[in-house]
Formats: structure tokens, sequence, C-alpha cells
């Protein structure tokens, strides 16, 4: 039996509700949409809005809307929920670089605004967070920056000399902890519970043998004592072999996508019976190659808007796109292979949640990124609604997030507006008139 986590919210609904001052609401009434609420379409209808949280929501006959409402007419668009990341990072790259020199409140700050832009409402920062990670994200909970709502899983438990490589990536000591036993394990996450991280990251992968793996014994401890402390865990993972250990071991999401060999039905009935979630992260290797293939992007708006100078050089450079096309051929591997297990998984009815790795290098872009996972899930076998479900509703859930994700009484009011519709056509969701975040438009069209 697993045990009760804590909420990931610092404060419930109704405390957060309590400590407010007395003052009129200010209550919006958007109509005339057709909806889907993150589980299902509830066809046309009005969304009443009080403050930063949904009133009511049906078809306008059934929702009352009350004298000095501001009245805000979406016909002939569409509303969905906003997009919420279980797995990407902030923080870590500038321009066309990476590293934890690039992790200021400013830079932050900025790609937070840029996953909104794309309706990226709210964002699980999974690992590679220094000391600074936690103003931020007090900051940002207070509301006022204009960008997504930010969690996340603070420094997360590496290997020494291991995952992930500190020289590559241009670490700095205090975004990894790396503990060499069990108890400096359990002590890594006590530590990261008295600071209030939202969720655990381990790094177990060995980068194809060319690093040492994280020790079963390790995660194990690992797992249990942030159990004890009532946080959920994530494991980055890229083989079968790894994903049988972490699943074994009692982790609670499988943070990347198997991409070695197809998924076998112990794995399937293993995760089945323990409610392992999972995040394909198609993405994370096709971002090696897509913009080398399809060089047109850097003419598309929607793709541009997301671009800084640094990568709008890079990839328009012919010998480093040259470069990139000679190294696809693993990546294009590794995409088929992840998305033919995210098709198993999904079949086998294992519980799939919503992420990229997006921010983790330069070339995982934040809000372009995880347009294209819907695109690559889409692709691989999911339909349209299936996988809008898998980053709205579904993601929440995996998050242990009951103030979000579905449009209903109660919850927040993170939503997009759109000019198509996104189960029709999985692009529509580029497709963005506005973003609305906590009540209030936080961005306007992009797509």
């Amino acid at each position: 039996m697993r045990l009760a986590r804590r909420s990931l919210l610092p404060l419930g609904l109704a405390a957060f509700a309590a400590t407010r001052p007395a003052r009129a609401e200010t209550l919006v009434a958007l109509e005339g949409a057709e909806v889907f609420d993150g589980e299902r379409r509830i066809g046309r209808a009005t969304i009443l809005v009080a403050d930063d949280v949904i009133r009511a929501i049906g078809p306008a006959a059934s929702v009352t809307v009350p004298a000095g409402a501001r009245r805000v007419d979406l016909a002939g668009r569409v509303v969905v929920p906003g997009l919420i990341s279980a797995h990407s990072h902030v923080g870590n790259s500038g321009g066309a670089e990476t590293g934890g020199r690039f992790y200021t409140r400013e830079n932050v700050l900025d790609q937070l605004r840029q996953f909104a832009a794309y309706g990226v409402t709210t964002v699980t920062a999974l690992g590679l967070g220094p000391a600074a990670f936690f103003d931020i994200r007090e900051e940002v909970r207070r509301g006022g920056t204009g960008g997504a709502d930010l969690l996340g899983a603070g420094m997360g438990v590496g290997v020494p000399d291991g995952t992930p490589p500190a020289a590559p990536m241009n670490l700095n000591d205090s975004q990894v902890a790396r503990p060499n036993t069990p108890e400096e394990a359990r002590e890594a996450i006590r530590m990261m519970a008295r600071r209030r991280v939202d969720i655990v990251k381990l790094w177990v992968d060995d980068l194809g043998g060319t690093v040492p793996m994280m020790r079963p014994e390790i995660i194990v401890a690992a797992t249990e004592e942030a159990h004890a402390q009532g946080l959920r865990v994530a494991a980055h993972i890229h083989d079968l072999e790894q994903a049988r250990i972490v699943v074994q071991s009692g982790v609670d999401v499988v943070a990347h996508g198997v991409r070695d060999m197809p998924v076998d039905a112990a794995l399937i009935a293993a995760m089945r019976q323990r409610g392992t979630w999972y995040i394909p992260t198609i993405q994370i290797n096709e971002a090696n190659y897509l913009y080398a293939d399809r060089p047109e992007l850097l003419s598309d708006p929607f793709f541009a808007r997301a671009l800084n100078a640094g990568l709008r050089a890079q990839f328009g450079d012919p010998e480093w796109r040259r470069k990139a096309l000679e190294a696809a051929a693993s990546s294009r591997q590794e995409v088929a292979v992840n998305q033919r297990n995210l098709k198993a998984l999904h079949a086998a009815g294992v519980r799939i949640g919503f992420g990229t790795d997006s921010g983790a290098t330069a070339n995982r872009i934040p809000g372009f990124a995880e347009h294209r996972e819907l695109e690559l899930m889409v692709e691989a076998g999911l339909t349209p609604e299936e996988a809008m479900r898998c980053a709205t509703g579904g993601s929440a859930a995996l998050l242990g997030l009951e103030d979000r994700g579905l449009l209903r009484p109660g919850r927040r009011a993170d939503l997009l507006v759109l000019d198509a519709d996104p189960l029709a056509d999985i692009r529509n969701v580029h497709r963005v008139r506005a973003v609305w975040q906590r009540g209030r438009e936080v961005s306007g069209a992009i797509g």
C-alpha cells in the first residue's frame, strides 16, 4: 500500500482563501467558446471566474453571470486547460549554451514567461535547482511575474562522477546532490524536504555505460526516505533495465521514456500494479536533429518567437546543420523506440504524464518543445484528446495538484483560448489566441 502523499501546494485552497483580506471579487465571464475541460468535451459553455478560480462552468443557461461582471465574448474559439509540464528545467541555458551560470532570477523569470506565452501555465523544474530556486519559486507563487507557475525538485540526487554529467553540462556544485551511501542519500532527501521541494528527482542513467549508474541501494534509500517525508519520486532513466529497477524500487514516476528496446509484459504489469506514472519526453531526442531537418522552421513565426539570437544563429548555420544530421541516426532510432513504447504502455493502461526535459539544454526550447511533444504523442498513436488529457489533468494528477489541470469549479482559472480545435488536429494547439493564468490574461496571440 502506498503512503498518502502531502499536497505539493504550500497551502490548500481553503486555507489560502482564509488568509485573503476581505474585498470585492473580480468577476469575469468567458462566454461562447467550445470547451475541453481536461477530461472531456463539454460543448459551448460559459466560464465564470472569480478572482483566480473558476466559480461555475457550463451551458450559458446554467451559469448566472452577476451584474457588474466583465464579459468576454469567445464565440468561435476553443478553451482548454493550461498545459502542465511535469518534466522541464529552468535557468540552465542562455543563448545556444548550457550551464549553471545561467541560473539567475532574470533568466528563470524570462523562461517562465516564454512557457506561459506558449500555453504552459505550470512548469516542474525536475532538478538542477540551486538555492536561488526556492526564492524564485516563492516569488512566482505570490503572482505578478507574468509567467508559468513554478514547482520543482530543487537540486535533485545524482551519482558521484556520473549523471547528470557536471563537466559537459557546465553544472555548479550546488545544483546536484551526489550521495555515496544510503544514509547520505537519506540525509540529502531530508535536506530537500526541509526546503519543501515539490518532488524528488533521481538521476539513475549510466549514459550507455560510460559513467557509473546509481546503485539500487541508493535508489531504495532515497525513495523510502522521500515517501517517509510525503514526497513523490521521479527517476531519470534511459534503458529498459533501468526502468525495471526504479519501478521495483518503488519510485512514483519514470521520468523519461524507455529508448533502447521494447517494453515487456513484466514492466507493464509492474507499473500497472504499482500505479507508476510514465513521462515519455520524446522531444528530448528529436531536438538533436529537428532544426537541422527543418530549416524552414526559422521562417515560422510560431517557432521563431521561441528563439533567442544565439539559437537563431546556430540553427541557421549550414555547418551546424551538416554535423547535426551526420549525428542524427541514434536519436532518430530512440525517438522511434520511445514512440512505440508510449503506444504500448498507454494501450495497456499505464498512467501517462507530460513533459519534454525542456530547458535542460539550449536546444530543448521552452514552450515550443511542449507543442512538439503533443504532436509526437499523437504520431505515436494517441488521439489528440488523449494527448491533451496527459498534458492537463494527467500531469496535474501525477504531481498531486488538485487545484488545476481541469476546468472545474474551485480550480484555478489557468486556460488557453485557441482559434481552432486541437481535438480535431493537435497542431491547432499552436493557434493560441490568449493565455489566462489565475483568472488574468497574461499573454496574447502567438499562433
